[in-house]
């Protein structure tokens, strides 16, 4: 199945001093979507944003909002990012928590479900929910911070979960988040992907720089 490509920037390294005159210029600038990673200081070693947030955002861009909960327990707070305006609400494989129960309950609220799966976690955690998710993200770096190396030996698990896409004959979005640029898009496209979270590449600069780093990501892939 062909699928077209598309760009998520990454919030997370956005001017948090600006962020809704961020979101508008990111998307004036050919976004495709918004990524917006949820941090709690516990799951990962880092505190970010939370439902008021995303809530206040929502009406400066009618580009879809994938929220991407690094936080546990996450199924009390799905609610909230719902109503708050996520489109796609992308939890973590590694949870101890039932995962395909969370995933029902986002459906519940008529939402997409993704599923993120990190650098050490093998690509075949992932094979009992995809019958029941709409995308899978993997991570490239580990997650917390932004500004990391893409890891390279994440190919390989693109590859792997790319084969088990197609094999499943689902229509579900592969998309690649971490240390993603304009010098490795196209081995991630290569490698089955075709959503690029992109978070130091999409902001670099000022934001008349915006629309130039889409594109060079968009030209690479």
């Amino acid at each position: 199945m062909t699928r077209t490509l598309r760009i998520a920037p990454s919030l997370l390294s956005a001017d948090f001093g600006y962020l809704a005159e961020e979101v508008k210029a990111i998307a004036a600038a050919g976004a495709d979507l918004i990524h917006l990673d949820v941090m709690d200081g516990h799951f990962v070693p880092n505190i970010t944003i939370g439902p008021s947030v995303v809530k206040a955002l929502r009406p400066h861009t009618s580009l879809p909002f994938d929220v991407h909960l690094m936080i546990s327990p996450a199924s009390d707070y799905i609610g909230a990012f719902a109503d708050a305006g996520a489109d796609i609400i992308t939890i973590h494989a590694e949870l101890d928590e039932d995962v395909q129960q969370i995933i029902d309950k986002i459906h519940c609220f008529k939402k997409k479900a993704g599923i993120a799966i990190n650098p050490n976690t093998s690509a075949s955690n992932i094979k009992k929910v995809l019958p029941n998710i709409d995308s899978v993200l993997v991570m490239t770096v580990h997650p917390g911070f932004g500004g990391q190396q893409f890891i390279h030996t994440q190919l390989e698990k693109i590859k792997s979960i790319r084969k088990q896409i197609d094999e499943s004959e689902r229509d579900i979005d592969l998309a690649v988040d971490g240390g993603v640029s304009a010098q490795n898009a196209a081995s991630i496209v290569q490698a089955g992907a075709n959503v690029l979270v992109a978070g130091t590449a999409a902001f670099a600069g000022r934001r008349d720089n915006y629309h130039k780093n889409i594109a060079a990501l968009r030209g690479a892939a």
